[in-house]
């Protein structure tokens, strides 16, 4: 079976876009663990599937690294965007896209005549621990100490339709993410796993970060990882809500924007690498 697919990534964070527009014909996740692996395939975050909506423009299904479905991507949701428009599937500046975290709505920005940045309504962050969810004696997990390779991190838990642990710390450079990431991912707390932020501030405009990602390991960017970050920044007073902070990832930087009531917009790059043909 032959499957062209589209290459693109927003800061860093690649998936490989498969046009399903005229129905799904192949196993996801199956493809999503044969295609990601760096060096031996593709090499990719993940699979992004863009498909028909009955409520939306389109709709965008994600599969991890490991072959399971993720709710959102913040990253890959602004690809979409630039592939739907793009490709003259769409032929205006806002459109809405169907997630399983609800639709979104996303404002294209366009540089030549092709998209450049996109600016997504990310949705209302939440901290109530039934919706992340996260186990804790709380209605809410701000800034709580979770101890783990001796050491006491604070840890704010947040959805953005998708579980984030937030940890504000110091050396985030110097972290070393692929051997304390995965115990992370799996703290017992988090029973659907979690998405896990390390924080540094470097001004109440501006944050250093680096996820590991549920399903994918450090990647180079998080688009709802970044929209976490700033909502528990401004939640723990470290930013002010209704000002843009810039979140500063290893694939480029993303801004951000929390209100009062914790809507979060997010804006930034999307980039088309190129096209080919997978033969499943």
């Amino acid at each position: 079976m032959k499957i062209p697919f589209t290459k693109m990534h927003g800061a860093g964070n690649d998936y490989i876009y498969v046009n399903c527009l005229d129905g799904l014909f192949f196993d996801p996740s199956d493809f999503a663990l044969k295609a990601s692996p760096r060096h031996f395939s593709v090499g990719a975050d993940g699979v992004v599937l863009i498909m028909k909506s009955d409520v939306a423009d389109a709709k965008m299904r994600m599969f991890n690294a490991d072959g399971s479905e993720g709710k959102m991507c913040g990253n890959a949701i602004r690809c979409v965007g630039k592939y739907l428009s793009d490709g003259g599937f769409v032929q205006k500046d806002t459109i809405t896209i169907e997630t399983l975290s609800g639709i979104k709505t996303l404002s294209l920005k366009k540089e030549g005549g092709v998209v450049s940045s996109v600016s997504v309504d990310m949705g209302v962050a939440s901290f109530e621990k039934a919706s992340i969810p996260v186990l804790c004696e709380g209605a809410q997990m701000i800034d709580e100490p979770v101890s783990l390779f001796d050491k006491t991190w604070r840890m704010t838990a947040v959805s953005m339709g998708n579980p984030h642990a937030v940890i504000f710390t110091t050396g985030v450079s110097e972290l070393p993410l692929e051997k304390i990431g995965p115990s992370f991912e799996t703290l017992p707390i988090f029973p659907e796993r979690v998405n896990t932020e390390f924080v540094e501030i470097l001004s109440d405009r501006e944050l250093l970060m680096r996820v590991w990602e549920r399903g994918s390991g450090e990647t180079f960017a998080c688009g709802t990882g970044a929209s976490a970050t700033v909502a528990a920044a401004v939640k723990n007073g470290i930013c002010k809500a209704g000002e843009k902070v810039r979140v500063r990832l290893l694939g480029g930087d993303l801004l951000i924007t929390v209100s009062k009531e914790y809507r979060v917009t997010m804006e930034g790059g999307a980039t088309k690498v190129y096209e080919g043909v997978y033969e499943l």
